[in-house]
């Protein structure tokens, strides 16, 4: 079997007109297409925490993945470290934090919360209508889902409308980490500008925190539980105080043996109390001091700003895209129709 191409080349030229006729037909087709899908705009935040641990270990570390002879990615010893912040960030429990974010549009008609924003003010392109009717008559058909008696959003209880949102902002906020230096970038893309950058502040936020909590929660239960030493130690000698000065009072011209017997071992209680305090006192501005150092810092290498221009593909590539589908559909169909003078069998 041959392929006869002059003969293909005299049917396009025959064809000419419709032939164009569906290429323009197409590439219209894809200018109706690039106007109809909703502008988006996408922010993106950069920040570079710190490492904690070995210095040098860190660096061996980083030269040696650079190299390719292993990959030490967490050479601090955290259970949580730059390289699965992205893991953490499609986690449920964060997502579920990031509904109750008070959102404003540019303009100022929408205040509400970032999961009524997604859920009840998003603009949809023209086809996919059909698609959403289909899936809100589907759900009506199927039996009413147990409601959980917590009030709020429950992380480990979502009904299917809250997992849809959840799916949606994990599709919308994205975070990346340069292996080699740590930079943590978090990107946001939401259809008004304004919401993507307040967004994108409130993620970085969000993880900062949640870094913070997680790196000084020892820290901090050794804190509290230092405090409550030192609120009853100095409570023990405060009133060990007062008991000795009441006595002190009560026997000024006494000269009893027993009578300063007891005054001198409540004096060394009393001065055994106060020592006992001082120390936990000292105890508890280590401790102090151990929450600050245990606290992550992030340095803002990008800060959220509100983008200018959309991040949509180009228009013209659509109408590119469409017209060449054009071509490709009009040629198939003619070498469909002419294919016993095109295939000429040897």
């Amino acid at each position: 079997m041959n392929f006869n191409v002059w003969t293909f080349v005299d049917i396009l030229k025959k064809d000419k007109r419709k032939f164009a006729m569906w290429i323009c037909g197409f590439g219209l087709f894809g200018v109706i297409v690039a106007f109809s899908i909703p502008k988006e705009y996408s922010t993106t935040v950069t920040l570079a925490p710190e490492i904690s641990g070995n210095s040098m270990l860190s660096s061996v570390s980083s030269l040696a993945s650079m190299v390719g002879l292993y990959n030490d990615a967490n050479p601090t010893g955290d259970a949580i470290y730059p390289e699965i912040y992205p893991d953490l960030m499609s986690s449920t429990d964060f997502l579920v934090s990031l509904f109750d974010i008070k959102v404003v549009s540019k303009d100022g008609t929408i205040s509400t919360t970032y999961y009524k924003y997604l859920k009840n003010d998003q603009k949809h392109t023209w086809w996919s209508y059909p698609f959403i009717a289909l899936g809100k008559y589907i759900n009506s058909l199927k039996s009413s889902e147990p409601i959980s008696k917590k009030k709020g959003v429950d992380a480990f209880w979502l009904t299917r409308e809250q997992q849809g949102i959840a799916k949606l902002i994990s599709k919308n906020v994205t975070c990346s980490v340069d292996k080699m230096t740590s930079v943590i970038a978090i990107n946001v893309v939401d259809q008004d500008p304004y919401i993507s950058a307040a967004m994108a502040d409130s993620v970085k936020n969000v993880l900062q925190r949640f870094i913070t909590d997680y790196k000084t929660t020892k820290a901090r239960n050794d804190l509290k539980f230092m405090e409550k030493l030192c609120e009853e130690a100095k409570a023990k000698y405060i009133k060990t105080r007062q008991r000795y000065g009441a006595l002190s009072d009560a026997n000024t011209d006494v000269v009893l043996a027993s009578v300063r017997l007891k005054q001198e071992d409540m004096e060394n209680d009393m001065q055994l109390q106060y020592n006992i305090y001082t120390q936990l006192e000292q105890q508890l501005q280590m401790a102090r001091a151990k929450v600050q150092e245990r606290t992550p810092a992030f340095t803002v290498i990008q800060a959220a700003s509100v983008p200018i221009r959309h991040c949509n593909k180009p228009k013209v590539l659509y109408l590119i895209v469409f017209m060449f589908l054009g071509f490709v559909c009009r040629t198939t169909m003619l070498a469909w129709k002419n294919k016993k003078q095109l295939f000429e069998l040897k």
